[in-house]
């Protein structure tokens, strides 16, 4: 039996991909709001910490939690700013740190839930799209770091993908939201299946998806 951990497990991708790993029956650690506050860097360190002393073993570790709010740069609040920074990008270097032993132990992969918006930055985008940029070149570092110890990191970037997210940033937009035209959650978690079932001997650094 694998072990994995998954944010964002609440809903959405998350939530779909843990359900997918426990029907295979491996062993999920979700990862909730009701489990630690992903905007507070110093909460998400400790319960790593915690958790790596009693986790000798990690085979994957996804980081798919996220949060958007859609502004011009002239009237994002710099709450706003602050949180999609913490939640989007800090706490998955947070999180990952303390558990790489682990995952070094299990010559385990990490994969980052990225975003369309972590390729092209758009109007009213700007702090979401900072925090993805940012979370690309966190995956590029970790990928140069972790080789040597077997550890693989790819990066996902979804276009938009039929989540509550994804209804509230139409809400945000004033858009009518329809599911149907979107990537279901499950098209990207069959992706992230993928990778991990890759045979020792390959790697795949990044994918993209796009609505049809």
């Amino acid at each position: 039996m694998r072990t994995h951990l998954v944010t964002g497990a609440g809903s959405g991708i998350g939530a779909d991909l843990a359900a997918r790993l426990e029907a295979r029956g491996d062993e999920v650690v979700r990862v909730t709001r009701d489990v630690v506050d992903l905007s507070d860097a110093a909460a998400v360190h400790a319960w790593a910490v915690d958790l790596a002393a009693r986790t000798p073993r990690l085979d994957s570790l996804h980081h798919v939690a996220g949060t958007v709010e859609l502004a011009t740069v002239a009237e994002l609040a710099p709450a706003d700013w602050e949180r999609q920074i913490a939640v989007n990008l800090t706490a998955p270097a947070v999180l990952t740190a303390p558990l790489l032993p682990a995952l070094r132990a299990a010559r385990g992969t990490v994969v980052l839930v990225n975003s369309s918006a972590g390729l092209v930055a758009n109007a009213t985008w700007s702090a979401y799209a900072a925090s993805k940029f940012g979370l690309r070149a966190f995956a590029d570092a970790l990928r140069a770091e972790e080789a040597e110890h077997g550890v693989r990191v790819t990066t996902i970037f979804p276009s938009r993908t039929a989540t509550p997210m994804q209804e509230k940033v139409h809400e945000q937009e004033g858009r009518t939201y329809d599911a149907s035209r979107w990537i279901q959650p499950g098209t990207v978690t069959d992706s992230i299946l993928h990778i991990l079932d890759l045979p020792a001997d390959a790697t795949v650094p990044e994918i993209t998806l796009r609505p049809r």
